[in-house]
């Protein structure tokens, strides 16, 4: 089966920085989306999964441009405590948190730490880096209508208890 618009996908992956050094990996679970332009995943990375097959291996680097963005300088913003999605309960500059926002989660990174609020830079943690992904395609299968009209993968099972 190929990689084409309204398949699921399950893949394996490891995230490199310019340095080689890793950045983050999709660890024992493949990482799976809905391939079709849904942007459940970075447009330039889907583009090239675009054909491939299950087992197949590709490497893709992408500049900052087409990755997490180009960094922007004193972005931060006063964020109340409340709004961070973690567990964590010591705070600290330089941990990256994910903080709710109206237009869903965000990746940031903690600037500063008071009371009731982070200062936070809104900055994707991998903001102006050249990343290579190198990923092995673990296998792909047809997309439930549900899973098209959600525009997401309800996970590799579908599981029909899935809430929007």
């Amino acid at each position: 089966m190929t990689i084409e618009k309204n398949k699921v996908v399950a893949f394996h992956y490891v995230l490199t920085g310019e340095d080689g050094e890793k950045l983050e990996d999709s660890g024992t679970e493949p990482m799976v989306y809905l391939h079709g332009g849904y942007r459940n995943l970075l447009p330039a990375l889907e583009t090239q999964m675009d054909g491939k097959d299950k087992g197949d291996e590709l490497s893709v680097t992408l500049p900052p441009e087409q990755a997490y963005g180009v960094r922007v300088e004193d972005s931060v913003q006063r964020v109340p405590i409340k709004h961070l999605l973690t567990k964590q309960k010591r705070l600290r500059p330089g941990m990256a948190v994910v903080v709710n926002t109206r237009e869903g989660p965000r990746d940031v990174v903690i600037a500063k730490v008071g009371k009731f609020n982070v200062d936070v830079d809104t900055n994707h943690p991998l903001a102006g880096k050249t990343v290579t992904f190198n990923i092995k395609i673990h296998d792909i299968r047809d997309a439930l209508p549900e899973e098209v009209s959600h525009r997401h993968a309800h996970g590799w099972d579908a599981d029909p208890h899935h809430h929007q």
